[in-house]
């Protein structure tokens, strides 16, 4: 068929329809970027950490704000569930993480570290422990990994080996393993029992943002500046595949709860979804009006998060 202007159109418009039907929900609360998402285990709250110094926990079905967290001291950079549900980690700019109590809104634990950032928190997958990344206010800072015992708050290990910035902590499917990505555009396993470094994995081209495990250990993701995600081989280190299509550094990953799709987030303003055992694009999914920070698929698959520069959070539906 011959080049139509209208056809240019209607294709443009059923395009735009069909985005509009998988956003589900626009999230306003935040005053600045949101640079954090998480579910809640059972699916029914969304947690966001913002550069407003705010936290805020929202009812999914109804996108109503459920309560905002308190006892903030700067920015916060990272957010996340315990096992059970019951307590949030925030890990704020100048070097505090707070554990609050999900129902009552109080801060039962304060982590003081002695950095100047703490871009991600994660808790082990039975809840025992919680790893922190974190940005050094001074040289000899960089590359802290840090455990701790998430009843007591009491610090269990420090792990050394990064020589920058540790933006992202995955814990494995079985809580063995310890996946951290860095400014030093490596990924590296860590033992989480001994505090062994067990593998750097070193292929990217440019600061790694950010690392996920696949729901069974066998595959870990990691995102980059250089704009791919790549999927590694957990026991043996090597690289599986590539993944390329964003236009911009990739700030945030993550694997559906069963395994078969990833997501990403980018620079460029969109979140893609990709086959996990292809790497072939499903779906790119476009409203944001500036970058992305954060994603998170919801514990049903059914839906994904992300939270943006443009002080959004937008719930997708994923069909």
């Amino acid at each position: 068929m011959a080049y139509s202007p209208m056809a240019t159109q209607i294709s443009s418009f059923s395009s735009a329809e069909k985005q509009l039907r998988l956003l589900k929900r626009t999230l306003v609360g935040h005053g600045a970027e949101v640079t954090s998402v998480t579910f809640s285990p059972d699916g029914k709250i969304l947690a966001s950490g913002g550069a407003d110094h705010k936290v805020i926990l929202w009812d999914i079905k109804t996108g109503k704000v459920l309560r905002s967290l308190s006892g903030l001291l700067g920015e916060a950079e990272s957010v996340a569930f315990s096992p059970d549900g019951r307590t949030l980690a925030g890990g704020i700019v100048h070097g505090t993480v707070n554990l609050w109590d999900v129902m009552t809104g109080e801060v039962n634990h304060t982590l003081t570290l002695s950095v100047y950032r703490v871009p991600s928190v994660v808790f082990s997958p039975n809840g025992d422990m919680l790893a922190t990344g974190s940005e050094g206010s001074k040289a000899s800072d960089f590359g802290e990994v840090k455990l701790w015992d998430s009843q007591t708050g009491t610090l269990k290990q420090t792990l050394m080996a990064h020589t920058d910035t540790v933006w992202s902590v995955a814990f494995s499917p079985g809580g063995k393993n310890l996946a951290s990505a860095s400014h030093d555009k490596t990924v590296r396993i860590w033992d989480t029992q001994t505090g062994k470094l067990l593998r750097i994995l070193t292929k990217h081209t440019g600061p790694v943002s950010s690392v996920a495990f696949s729901p069974d250990g066998k595959t870990i993701i990691s995102g980059s500046e250089d704009k791919t995600i790549r999927l590694w081989d957990t026991q043996t280190g090597s690289l599986i595949r590539v993944l390329k299509g964003h236009n911009g550094a990739v700030t945030s990953v993550a694997f559906s709860r069963n395994g078969r799709t990833i997501g990403s987030g980018s620079l460029d303003k969109t979140i893609r979804l990709w086959n996990a055992r292809s790497g072939e694009l499903l779906r790119t999914l476009k409203g944001h009006t500036s970058y992305i920070s954060s994603i998170a698929f919801s514990p049903d698959g059914k839906s994904l998060a992300s939270g943006s520069s443009d002080h959004t959070v937008r719930i997708w539906a994923l069909r």
